[in-house]
């Protein structure tokens, strides 16, 4: 299968007025209107760069003949729900966790997944080659506007839950000045719970802090959660399909550890397939063996994990859960895309259910230490070799990159689809342990090195 040029694991992105420009957006519009004709639904996250790539976008559209509903600023996850099944498609102009001065496209398919990456490089040829027929006059798309329909996303996750569980629970919430402002502190008061905000205001500048939810970015987040007295604190990346948390002592909750929970009171209502990228926490085989599930590895890119979901479920294969340790967690009996309302709303029951404050359930996970460097070097493929013939008596698993594991330690080295650079990662349950699997890993690359 041929590589990529423009897009990425979660669409493209650049830098405005660089790779990221109108004439490109109205491209993408106009090859996915001759792939995908019929009814567009489009939405935008809070990026001040949004109204003029969206309008480029709908342009394109609109050209090729296809109806087009705009559905405004939303969260990622919101128009992925809108679009399941509804529409021919969707396009997401977001750049996710990136800095304010980018901007990027997310092409969603009919089921609701990211497009894949065989209909992404088809895609890439119609734009590059112009394969797409404009119409004329008379056989234009038509524009509606649909601000209204998040409300579907708002109430469908609402249903999955019993009417006011999060009674008597305060949570701070900091949306990070970006679509999940306009939805998860209604969502959380929705389910009864007091909402305590930060950041809460839709603004493209991002002026509290960055979009990519970081320990630092989030130290306000843990200010308030201590002077309100929450349960918990949750942030969200730029475009909400993530959700990270604070504690009640006010600690960042290393995401893995938030899959590893959430993951657990999932799996002890709901047997089956845990799907997860060969980058995840060895925390989640634990859980598994916990709850009676089984694991299944994936390349790393939410994409992957969703459409193993579902090839699975087509096979007749129980799946439980899903997602990244990223903080981008699917659940498979609400919609197949990381959902950061979704988690945000499952902590609410979570915690809703158990005795125990949310530091206290994290405080009993298993220990273990994680280490992710970047490597700089335009050798990755033999990086990749020397790492896999470099440790005999190691079990070898080549899904994504190379992850070498032996008893409860395991390292991942993986090329970036998009830099010259591997990244690597390394687990073991103390830091010792990891940092003596992270030299071992440098000492055998080494000369490969620039």
């Amino acid at each position: 299968m041929k590589e990529k040029r423009l897009f990425g694991t979660n669409g493209v992105r650049g830098v405005v007025g660089e790779r990221m420009t109108p004439e490109l957006v109205l491209r993408i519009g106009q090859a996915l209107g001759a792939m995908r004709p019929g009814p567009i639904a489009v939405g935008r996250d809070t990026r001040t760069s949004g109204p003029v790539l969206v309008h480029a976008l709908k342009s394109g559209l609109l050209a090729s003949g296809c109806d087009v509903v705009d559905c405004g600023v939303l969260p990622t996850p919101a128009l992925q729900f809108i679009v399941r099944d509804t529409f021919a498609a969707g396009a997401m102009v977001t750049a996710s966790h990136n800095p304010p001065q980018y901007n990027g496209v997310k092409v969603i398919e009919h089921d609701g997944t990211e497009m894949g990456d065989r209909e992404v490089i088809a895609l890439e040829r119609r734009l590059f080659d112009g394969d797409f027929a404009l119409r004329d006059w008379m056989n234009l798309g038509t524009e509606t506007l649909a601000p209204d329909l998040v409300g579907r996303y708002l109430d469908a996750i609402l249903a999955r839950f019993p009417g006011g569980i999060g009674e008597g629970m305060t949570v701070a919430v900091d949306p990070g000045s970006g679509p999940a402002a306009l939805t998860t502190p209604a969502l959380l008061r929705r389910m009864g719970c007091e909402v305590h905000t930060i950041n809460g205001e839709p603004d493209g500048t991002f002026p509290g802090r960055l979009p990519e939810p970081t320990p630092d970015g989030l130290a306000p987040l843990a200010d308030l959660v201590l002077e309100t007295g929450a349960a918990f604190g949750v942030a969200h990346d730029g475009d909400a399909d993530r959700a990270v948390f604070v504690d009640d002592r006010g600690r960042y909750v290393e995401e893995n550890h938030e899959f590893a929970l959430i993951a657990r009171h999932v799996c002890r209502r709901r047997r089956g397939v845990i799907v997860t990228p060969v980058s995840t926490s060895q925390l989640i085989e634990d859980i598994a063996e916990e709850t009676g599930c089984t694991v299944r590895y994936t390349p790393v890119g939410s994409i992957y994990v969703a459409r193993t979901m579902l090839e699975l479920i087509r096979d007749g294969v129980p799946v439980a859960f899903g997602g990244e340790g990223n903080g981008g967690l699917i659940y498979p009996d609400h919609q197949f895309c990381r959902d950061g309302g979704m988690t945000a709303a499952t902590m609410v029951g979570l915690l809703a259910g158990e005795e125990k404050r949310l530091s206290e359930l994290l405080d009993g996970l298993p220990p273990f230490h994680f280490i992710s460097e970047r490597i700089e070097t335009g050798r990755a493929g033999e990086v990749v070799a020397a790492v896999e013939s470099g440790f005999p008596g190691y079990s070898a698993d080549r899904t994504d990159g190379i992850r070498i594991s032996k008893d409860r330690t395991w390292a991942l080295v993986r090329p970036s689809g998009t830099e010259p650079i591997v990244r690597v990662m390394v687990e073991a349950p103390d830091r010792r342990s990891a940092e003596a699997m992270r030299d071992a890993i440098r000492g055998r690359i080494a000369p490969l090195l620039d």
